[in-house]
């Protein structure tokens, strides 16, 4: 099995991640080649070949359904990114320490939205630069 960092550093492979996470959440059991090659504006060969990776990392599973295949994001491989990236956290944590804030629930939920919305703005501002020409 390839490194697990390999395979994300590729950033049409995180775009691909993305795009399964995002449609997993919205309630689809699955993405065809097809939808992804629409959506990230980039080569049916190459979302392949990036699928393919992605397979032998156990990154995502695929559904053969007739002659169309389905994706869907599998987290699990993500953990060894979490067992290496928290030792630093924590580090940088007890390096800093900050004083808890405690927010009521509604501004905690406001942050969160405005956090996610946010996060999403950013994937969907870099993904149309990346379909611009000279790009």
């Amino acid at each position: 099995m390839a490194d697990i960092f390999d395979v994300i550093a590729d950033g049409t492979r995180r775009d691909i991640l993305r795009l399964l996470l995002d449609r997993a959440a919205a309630g689809h059991d699955g993405t065809s080649v097809s939808q992804i090659v629409t959506e990230l504006g980039v080569s049916q060969p190459t979302v392949s070949k990036h699928l393919k990776v992605l397979r032998e990392a156990d990154l995502v599973t695929v559904r053969e359904e007739g002659q169309h295949r389905f994706y869907r994001l599998e987290t699990a491989p993500l953990d060894a990114v979490d067992d290496w990236i928290v030792p630093f956290l924590d580090h940088a944590e007890s390096a800093a320490p900050l004083e808890p804030v405690a927010l009521p629930d509604s501004a905690a939920h406001a942050a969160d939205v405005v956090g996610r919305a946010a996060a999403s703005a950013k994937h969907a501002w870099e993904s149309a630069l990346k379909k611009l020409p000279g790009r």
